[in-house]
């Protein structure tokens, strides 16, 4: 019988983790609108707002985190420990040098963002956003370096640092808004200075731990580190395309936002909450296609093709037994989740409905969207995941989205019909690359 690179044990020891790092992540979200909430629905638009720009900087420091992964996976998995050392260290420093260059171009852009992007905007959430934005600019950095971090410990199959890591951060999070939004009656800026706080001290902490040369991947203790364009071509060709796929998605989303402003605060603050729960229905997911980068990446460096394809096949059943669960479990919480939240009766019924449509379909299509391009990029054949997701992105998630919510009528639940039509294509497509294996030739090692 064939030796599994992964024990059931080790895959265990990796996924659950990531879930509870994620929902701690999800449900300080949460905890962040219901405080935020109390200043008001403009205040909860505002900040949803913004948010969404950040998730954009998040997901693409994520992107290069996860190039970095799979360059440093797959030459754990050939067994060459000091190259996949290499890979993970200039990952750190290009992403630290590369957040500098962004915190620039954000806050010379700020203006154009709130006064163009997010389309037509009340003054009173413009000025909430205008706030938030400028103090969480300042965040970049701790978003870049903690995310080149985390996808190193990743790599190295250990997830926990991650986690506790996450647990700190969103205690501070917590903390913070508590004191500056209840006590000092800050509003969003308090809301804002916790966030960055927060994010910094997670840098500061995780660049910490990876200091130890006892790590099977570790950063040295000096500055005169140069860039070995070398490897970081090789990081890009992952993390380039991965990072401009996450990067058009998050603006797809930013264009929807400007369509749902279309309906009134009470369309935005229903889109808001109703993305924070489905974000929590998806942790399963999320959580395994980062563990799938882990897994499928080593399996390529080692040339065992056939057990890539056994730890796809696992972990995306998984996913979808898991999601089924969580997604009716939450759905049917709603009536005492969102009162929570202060809404009108029209906003949280809007709300359900947004819910609703994501909890009939996300179980089943989700996981094959997501987690299985995961594996592809795992593997090195990141440009096509990018340019079917781009090419879905632009003609379901945003034309249909038109079409529905303002050719048919539907308002902003068309929205979310719409998105669910641009997993269902993307889901056929990536089902279909898989199982014609062309995958195999992309190795970037």
């Amino acid at each position: 019988m064939q030796t599994r690179i992964f024990s059931k044990k080790q895959l265990w020891q990796l996924i659950l983790p990531l879930i509870i790092e994620l929902l701690l992540n999800l449900l300080v979200g949460m905890i962040d609108s219901i405080m935020v909430s109390s200043v008001g629905e403009s205040a909860v638009s505002g900040v949803s707002l913004v948010d969404t720009v950040m998730q954009l900087l998040i997901y693409l420091f994520s992107a290069l985190g996860t190039g970095g992964a799979v360059v440093a996976g797959q030459y754990l998995g050939r067994d060459d420990k000091e190259k996949a050392r290499e890979s993970s260290e200039q990952l750190v420093w290009f992403s630290g040098l590369f957040s500098i260059v962004v915190l620039g171009a954000l806050l010379c852009l700020k203006n154009p963002i709130l006064n163009h992007l997010f389309g037509r905007i009340t003054p009173e959430v413009h000025d909430y956003a205008n706030i938030y934005l400028i103090i969480t600019a300042f965040s970049v950095p701790g978003i870049a370096i903690y995310q080149a971090c985390a996808a190193t410990f990743r790599t190295m199959g250990n997830s926990k640092v991650t986690m506790w890591i996450s647990l700190l951060m969103n205690i501070i999070n917590c903390t913070g808004n508590a004191i500056l939004i209840y006590g000092m009656r800050m509003g969003t800026a308090g809301a804002a200075i916790a966030t960055l706080l927060s994010r910094t001290v997670a840098a500061v902490v995780i660049v910490l731990l990876l200091l130890n040369p006892k790590r099977q991947l570790y950063l040295r203790r000096t500055c005169k580190v140069r860039l070995k364009w070398n490897l970081i071509k090789r990081v890009l060709s992952i993390g380039a395309p991965n990072g401009l796929e996450n990067g058009m998605f998050q603006l797809g989303k930013i264009l929807v936002l400007s369509l749902i402003s279309l309906f009134g605060t009470q369309a935005i603050a229903a889109n808001a909450i109703g993305m924070t729960i489905a974000g929590i229905q998806v942790i399963p997911g999320s959580a395994i296609a980062l563990a799938l980068t882990t897994v499928i990446a080593r399996c390529v460096g080692k040339g065992d093709y056939e057990q890539a394809r056994y730890y796809n096949r696992l972990l995306i059943f998984l996913t979808i037994a898991a999601m089924l669960v969580l997604d009716w479990s939450l759905y049917f919480a709603l009536p005492w989740i969102l009162p929570f939240y202060h809404l009108s009766a029209e906003t949280a019924e809007l709300t359900r409905q947004m819910v609703l449509v994501h909890t009939a379909c996300a179980g089943i299509i989700w996981p094959i969207t997501f987690d299985l391009p995961a594996s592809m990029r795992a593997a090195g054949d990141a440009r096509f995941a990018m340019v079917i997701s781009i090419i879905s992105m632009w003609v379901f998630r945003i034309g249909t989205g038109y079409l529905l919510a303002l050719g048919m009528h539907m308002g902003a639940i068309g929205v979310w019909i719409a998105m669910v039509i641009d997993w269902m294509f993307r889901a056929i497509v990536f089902s279909m690359r898989w199982h014609s294996g062309k995958w195999k030739a992309k190795s970037v090692i």
